[in-house]
């Protein structure tokens, strides 16, 4: 079970500092390790970084010794909501400067925004100075990563693509996904078990609605974007609301349509359209490729989809 922020003690509190460090110093190895054999220069950069990232570790132990023992739990960034999630970097993948800059920066002002509301929390006058070094620390480091060779105008689209991401695809990505597949199932289980286009329609209206306003509310609630930079729960939650209510308003309008086999089929083709523009969303904006994103996509949707015909068949 993860838990907020907020509730976390000044002890979990260093014991996660302890290990978001130990995580970036393997991160910062790892990326260094990729751009070895091509990009040497920048690969040191980045293990001038690591060994960054081992000294606020050791200032953390040694402080939490002083105050809590020396067994330190084990507390990970998944622990705890409000952490945008890191994936690994693979040994045997191609990887460019700009990449590993991308990475490093998101990296950082994660990490710095994580020390200052840590801070801002800490009664301890000791934990509070060394958290708020580490903040204005970690600061550094994102100004390294961002002096890593690239052009200013190349920084700011960057900047602001990362940031659209964040506070706009993904939530949007989410529940455009959640509305076009998970009303399938009872959309196609109404139209089969009633042979009302009506029926249908209001079957689909009433999962549709309802799903917005779940996925509004889930995902307003996931964090308050403090720590991750992803904006404003409302804006966030009316983001991904709407997008839920649209992808499922997008199958549901057909069964408007008197005759409900012509309905059936009009809605088969929207939904298409619907996995597609997904697929087409996850390969533009999450660097997904697109063979990958079209089979974990349409598999899903058909899965679903036959989960509603065979139930409003029997």
């Amino acid at each position: 079970m993860t838990r907020s922020f907020d509730s976390l003690s000044e002890r979990e509190v260093l014991a996660l500092a302890i290990s978001l460090e130990e995580e970036d110093a393997r991160i910062y190895d790892d990326l260094a390790a990729a751009l070895q054999k091509d990009y040497p220069q920048v690969a040191d950069e980045f293990r001038r970084l690591r060994a960054d990232e081992d000294q606020h570790r050791h200032r953390l132990l040694d402080l939490y010794r002083e105050r809590f023992g020396d067994h330190v739990p084990l507390l990970r960034r998944h622990d705890v909501r409000g952490f945008v999630r890191r994936d690994p970097v693979w040994p045997d993948s191609p990887l460019t400067p700009e990449e590993a800059r991308r990475r490093a920066e998101v990296m950082e002002v994660e990490t710095r925004r994580f020390y200052e509301a840590a801070a801002a929390r800490a009664t301890d006058a000791r934990t509070r100075q060394l958290l708020g070094d580490l903040a204005e620390e970690e600061r550094k480091h994102a100004r390294a990563a961002e002096a890593l060779p690239t052009t200013p105008a190349e920084d700011h689209a960057a900047a602001r693509r990362r940031l659209f991401v964040l506070q706009v695809i993904q939530p949007g990505l989410a529940g455009l996904m959640d509305g076009s597949v998970s009303t399938l199932a009872p959309l196609f289980a109404a139209a089969f078990a009633t042979q009302s286009s009506w029926n249908a329609f209001l079957v689909g209206l009433a999962a549709t609605i309802g799903a917005g306003i779940s996925m509004g509310f889930a995902e307003a609630l996931s964090d308050d974007g403090s720590l991750t930079g992803r904006g404003r729960p409302l804006t966030r939650g009316l983001v991904c609301g709407l997008m839920t209510a649209a992808g499922g308003l997008g199958h549901t309008l057909p069964y408007l349509i008197p005759d409900v086999k012509v309905a059936t089929w009009v809605a088969v083709a929207v939904v298409i359209l619907e996995l597609v523009l997904i697929a087409w969303i996850r390969h533009r904006y999450m660097d997904t490729s697109w063979g990958r994103s079209l089979v974990q996509v349409v598999v899903g949707g058909i899965l679903v989809f036959l989960t509603g015909v065979l139930i409003g068949s029997s």
